[in-house]
């Protein structure tokens, strides 16, 4: 497919769309995603990303490499509807993709549970009608290549497995015999060669890789852009990006959702209540499909920074998402009228709604490299406690307790994210607990999946702020974005009576 065919200004059911997965993790499919990316970028391409599963790690370099902001499909939380709604509205906006590339989660089949395919990458490569690229670490393997291959594509013939991508070859006659192996017993065509290469690796972090945001600024932009074109530089080397393109335009027509969740629902002749959105290198973890369903509920986002900004954004509510707050917490001490101004907004009864690193952020204090806790060490997590807002009871300690999981929650009173009695699935991974909160504190959250706060017990709530563990997204619990707009709109008017 030449630039000059491009097919800019269909509709998402219509465009091209290829899922990138593999066997299992650490294979390599994150870095060739975000290489094939770029490659496609360079020629001229709109590219919307997505990823498989609520992460946040990998979206941000997805976002980073093409312009748009990546988006989560998760067939655990969200029924068809909603992965058809997400995958549509990401599809159209900013004038319209061209292609669509899907990096799926861990292992092909991998999901929710081991009798069916919910909650897999499988099962978005169904939903979608999208073929798959298989990537495989064929480090130490050739003929074995296509026994793998084999078994993957007949284990579900649903799932469409059109080409094959080489990882970790160590020499040119490796490469020959895996693929002549692999097209040979299966059919499936090999696509590309990727060689063993350390500039393939990305920079780890403790719950995944580090964020696009933060290893831009460890890196400094140059740095930074070097890496990314590298690994550009061995995907148009290593790819036939002509025979990638023939295999997403080979995608069969997609119908598009009914009654979109996407539609705005603004009150007619109200001013827009403004919510203040956490954004900087120690909070942003954030589903953009959040984001958006806010602005279609009829906010107006203001972004700001606890880490760099001295005052509060004259704003209705606030909604501080999760991160990595212990790594900055420092800096979040040091920034003292920051916190003092959303502890006084919270005593002033504006709607506050904190997920993981925010619910850190807003508990008294955090401590790090805590003897005998098992702490996660690295050099940027020294031994020392940290004050913070203060806003909700509670000392976060980071310990080694590596909490990853989906949760499912009712609320047990009206709050800012909603009315007593709604349920949610969401999901949780963090590497801290909060300790010293009192017998009489107040929870909004009983799980009957998951961990929480305090056992069963999540989203600690003072005055109108709520902070829980547990991240939730719009697609998935559809009352979020319109209860947290209502909620700020309340407060606006309230103080216009004050």
């Amino acid at each position: 497919m030449s630039h000059s065919n491009q097919p800019g200004g269909k509709e998402a059911g219509s465009i091209p769309r290829v899922l990138i997965s593999a066997d299992r993790s650490s294979s390599g499919k994150t870095t060739i995603s975000m290489g094939l990316m770029a490659a496609l970028v360079s020629r001229g391409y709109k590219v919307q990303p997505f990823k498989v599963a609520l992460d946040y790690i990998d979206p941000s370099y997805h976002t980073e490499i093409t312009g748009r902001f990546c988006r989560n499909l998760d067939g655990y939380l969200m029924d068809e509807h909603g992965i058809l709604d997400v995958y549509t509205h990401a599809c159209e906006t900013g004038g319209g993709a061209d292609i669509a590339i899907i990096e799926g989660v861990r292992g092909l089949y991998e999901g929710f549970e081991s009798l069916s395919d919910l909650g897999s990458t499988a099962q978005i490569a169904k939903i979608l009608k999208c073929p798959v690229i298989f990537v495989i670490n064929a480090r130490s393997i050739t003929r074995s290549a296509a026994a793998l291959i084999g078994g993957y594509k007949n284990f579900d013939p649903d799932v469409e497995i059109a080409g094959v991508i080489l990882n970790n070859i160590g020499g040119r006659r490796h490469a020959q015999k895996a693929k002549e192996a692999i097209e040979h017993y299966t059919g499936v065509p090999v696509i590309g060669i990727i060689p063993r290469d350390p500039s393939m690796q990305i920079s780890m972090r403790h719950l995944g890789l580090m964020p696009a945001l933060e290893g831009r600024r460890r890196l400094g932009d140059g740095g930074f852009e070097d890496r990314l074109h590298g690994i550009e530089e061995i995907i148009n080397k290593g790819i036939d990006v002509d025979r990638f393109l023939e295999i997403a335009g080979s995608a069969k027509p997609l119908a598009g959702p009914e009654n979109s969740i996407f539609s705005p629902s603004v009150n007619e002749g109200s001013p827009e209540p403004r919510i203040g959105v956490a954004l900087d290198e120690a909070f942003n973890f954030y589903y953009r499909d959040n984001i958006d369903l806010l602005e279609l509920s009829g906010a107006e986002i203001v972004y700001f920074s606890p880490v760099n900004d001295t005052e509060l954004p004259d704003v209705d509510g606030l909604y501080i998402g999760g991160g990595y707050p212990e790594l900055f917490a420092a800096e979040l001490e040091a920034n003292e009228s920051m916190r003092t101004a959303i502890k006084k907004a919270s005593a002033a009864g504006m709607p506050i709604y904190a997920e993981c690193g925010g619910l850190m952020y807003l508990t008294e204090k955090i401590s790090t490299g805590v003897p005998g806790k098992g702490t996660y060490h690295d050099a940027s997590m020294p031994e020392s406690t940290y004050s913070m807002v203060g806003a909700l009871p509670g000392h976060t300690i980071m310990g080694q307790t590596r909490v990853v999981s989906y949760n499912i929650g009712t609320l047990e009173k009206d709050c800012p994210i909603g009315k007593k009695g709604n349920s949610f699935k969401g999901h949780e991974f963090h590497h801290s607990e909060i300790l010293e909160i009192p017998d009489d504190a107040e929870f909004a959250i009983a799980l009957s999946r998951g961990t929480g706060i305090k056992g069963d017990r999540d989203g600690l709530i003072v005055n109108n702020t709520i902070g829980s563990y547990a991240h939730l997204h719009g697609a998935a619990y559809r009352e979020l974005a319109g209860s947290i707009v209502e909620a700020a709109r309340m407060f606006r008017d309230s103080k216009a009576f004050r």
